[in-house]
């Protein structure tokens, strides 16, 4: 079953998860989907709540490095927005390696959100970063480094400012609905041109400069700005979403006049959470902080006013990458609890050798000052994290039978005439064989089956106990070979059969 839902990238052994997102509704959490990226492999995978198990991934095409991950919040999840973060060539083939080439550009995904298929890319210019939606539904940003097209570390830090790039959704769509789009090497996603051409904005985008290498892009839950994270810039950029509408109608000489506040809040600025109470936290990796700031007062500042935007900074331990408070990417953001995940603990658990667990912090904002109350160890590298209410998220306590997550291993059953409730048999095809067989804790249906060496052997279970918590599992030993059956489950497995002799299977639950 998850090899079919890996599809392709089953062949790989690793990834690198970053940002768990949960679908929305209304700009409420919804408690049907967690959808998550893989920055190793350019892939996203989508986890249903409902069993906690991840039912479909999507190789993002024509990309490298898919990194900052959003969904769209107003008036509900459709698109997965997926930043693809490296430049490459197009085709990249090896024909060119010229990063300076105008047919060497990253792309803006969206990805429809049910289907789990591509929706449109959108080219645009800088590695792109993090990401978020409005709570209108026509607009996403993302923040762009490398504005430079460098390879070099160096090379990407030259320019004092990048920029914020925004995406007008509903023009997006418009042009991919009368065909004004081009697809790129063997992939048929609509794709349009998010470049500006000659100094000329491009439809679809608008380009805001922002210090410096900005890295973190969080929607207030009031809707009302985008906040980017300076990063080699001690700043955070307010953009007011109210002016985007001027902005795409070319109404502001400059870009910038939708940037209504910049304050400054410390060494390395990363991201950005709030408490719905018009406060906002950001991680100041270099300081080791916590800094909680207001940012109605943050605006006013930029005006001139003389006011003390910052309310407290808090010592974490150490070097704070994301953060993230209750509820804190809806409209019910409720300023209770702030998570801030460390990327160094240091001193602050027993040593495990020379990889150090990472220190999760767990801090209460319910009151006007924050308050750190936990420590926990985290094996590297946790890289965020979501919060949502007990409520929001409604398990199953055991599969149905007709759940689509097994679906097609039924389908093969029935074709080979079985009846997975209550049938324990062994179909031979050749060199191929498959074996049926129930369990009911702690026992199997089959309690040995024979095979000839070299057979490729495929081993279906269905778990037909009805008591929650039941689960099963079945292990081949010497064969690498291991699964899970939740009561009311069906799973199967594939190996070859290459080693004679006696071979034990066993519950590993």
């Amino acid at each position: 079953e998850s090899k079919r839902i890996m599809g392709d990238s089953a062949r790989f052994q690793n990834g690198d998860c970053h940002h768990p997102h949960l679908s929305m509704t209304d700009g409420k959490y919804d408690g049907k989907y967690l959808f998550i990226n893989d920055k190793a492999n350019s892939r996203v995978a989508r986890i249903r709540l409902d069993v906690m198990k991840c039912d479909k991934m999507l190789t993002v095409p024509n990309v490298q490095a898919v990194h900052g991950l959003r969904l769209q919040k107003m008036p509900y999840t459709k698109y997965v927005f997926a930043n693809a973060e490296f430049v490459i060539p197009h085709p990249n083939d090896g024909s060119t390696f010229d990063l300076q080439d105008k047919n060497s550009y990253t792309m803006f995904n969206a990805i429809d959100a049910e289907k789990m298929e591509m929706a449109f890319q959108v080219i645009v210019d800088g590695n792109l970063d993090n990401t978020d939606a409005d709570y209108t539904g026509k607009y996403a940003a993302s923040t762009c480094y490398n504005s430079e097209k460098a390879y070099d570390l160096g090379g990407m830090m030259r320019n004092e400012r990048d920029w914020v790039v925004v995406y007008n959704i509903p023009r997006i769509e418009a042009a991919i609905k009368a065909g004004k789009f081009i697809t790129v090497g063997d992939s048929k996603v609509p794709v349009v041109d998010g470049r500006k051409t000659e100094g000329k904005d491009s439809e679809f985008t608008r380009y805001i400069p922002v210090p410096k290498n900005p890295h973190g892009l969080n929607t207030t839950p009031d809707g009302k700005y985008f906040i980017a994270a300076g990063k080699l810039s001690p700043t955070c950029t307010i953009i007011a979403t109210a002016k985007l509408d001027d902005l795409f109608n070319d109404k502001f000489k400059d870009p910038r006049e939708v940037v209504v506040g910049e304050p400054e809040l410390g060494l390395g600025p990363l991201h950005t959470t709030y408490d719905g109470r018009g406060n906002a936290y950001t991680t100041l990796f270099i300081d080791s902080q916590v800094v909680k700031w207001n940012v109605e007062e943050a605006v006013r500042a930029y005006t001139g006013e003389k006011v003390n935007y910052i309310k407290q900074k808090l010592d974490v331990q150490y070097q704070p990458g994301h953060n993230h408070a209750s509820l804190t990417e809806t409209s019910e953001a409720d300023g209770k609890w702030l998570m801030v995940l460390s990327k160094f603990s240091k001193d602050r658990f027993l040593p495990t050798g020379p990889l150090h667990p990472e220190n999760d912090q767990l801090i209460d904002i319910s009151g006007e000052e924050m308050k750190l109350v936990h420590d926990g160890p985290a094996f590297a590298e946790p890289h965020d994290c979501i919060m949502a209410r007990r409520d929001q998220i409604r398990t199953k306590k055991i599969w149905d039978r007709n759940d689509p997550f097994f679906a097609e291993t039924v389908a093969i059953a029935a074709k080979d005439g079985i009846k997975l409730e209550t049938d324990n048999k062994v179909i031979r095809d050749g060199k191929k064989v498959r074996v049926y067989m129930t369990s009911m804790a702690p026992a199997y249906g089959m309690p040995e089956f024979t095979v000839k060496q070299g057979d490729e052997v495929t081993v279906t279970i269905t778990n037909i106990d009805q008591i929650e918590d039941v689960t099963h599992g079945f292990v081949m030993t010497n064969h690498g070979v291991s699964m899970e059956i939740s009561p009311q489950q069906t799973s199967s497995i594939t190996f070859t059969a290459d080693k004679p002799g006696l071979h034990w299977y066993y519950c590993s639950w």
